[in-house]
């Protein structure tokens, strides 16, 4: 099978499977969403919607956020991890966003990095799923799917995996394949065990092929 007719027939997979994919995350705005990203860093998605709704219904906006403490917003995020690191990139943020941003997220990711905590895959995390624009976010799920299918599997770093599906997916399937790789990393494909038997990518996934030799 060539690197074309795999693209199409996990593009096909996908659409037929899994057609409506998007983030497990809980949000309504842009706002939202980036403060629902930075608090996911290494902590689940089901712990960050618990903690949401209380911190937005405190903090409805991102100047509402501005003029809080770090204090006040740890004790609304203290049960995810890292609290003390993500209240004060939270903070920084919201007041970031005021003071340059006219108190709106910013849509490009060079603006989207000057913003505290939010790195190349947050950054990216925004532009395809706030913003609906070309952009692939590899997280720990996209970079090991993606090597084990055989889409990327010559790279060594996210940044490297994320450049390669940029040129392997029609820019216009990128947001959504951005899900399709996590939520299959995340409940098939898995790091430890994956659940090979009720895979429907067997024929074409490297991974399960190499298995099958041994």
């Amino acid at each position: 099978m060539t690197k074309k007719e795999k693209i199409n027939f996990l593009i096909d997979y996908f659409q037929a499977t899994n057609p409506d994919a998007k983030t497990e995350l809980h949000y309504k705005t842009p706002y939202e969403l980036i403060v629902a990203v930075i608090l996911s860093a290494q902590c689940t998605d089901v712990r960050v919607n618990k903690i949401t709704p209380a911190f937005f219904k405190k903090y409805p906006t991102v100047y509402r956020l501005a003029e809080t403490t770090q204090e006040q917003v740890f004790e609304l995020i203290k049960s995810c991890s890292y609290p003390n690191n993500k209240a004060s990139h939270l903070l920084n943020m919201a007041k970031t966003v005021v003071s340059l941003f006219d108190g709106k997220i910013p849509d490009t990711r060079e603006k989207l990095e000057q913003l505290s905590g939010v790195g190349r895959k947050t950054a990216n995390v925004l532009l395809s799923v706030a913003f609906n624009k070309p952009a692939m976010a590899v997280d720990t799920h996209v970079f090991r799917v993606s090597a084990r299918l055989g889409l990327s599997p010559k790279a060594k770093t996210p940044l490297e995996t994320e450049k390669t599906l940029v040129k392997l997916l029609p820019g216009k399937i990128l947001p959504k394949a951005h899900h399709w790789l996590i939520l299959h990393g995340r409940y098939v494909c898995t790091a430890k065990k994956p659940k090979c038997e009720s895979c429907g990518l067997t024929t074409t996934c490297s991974y399960f092929q190499e298995k099958q030799k041994k």
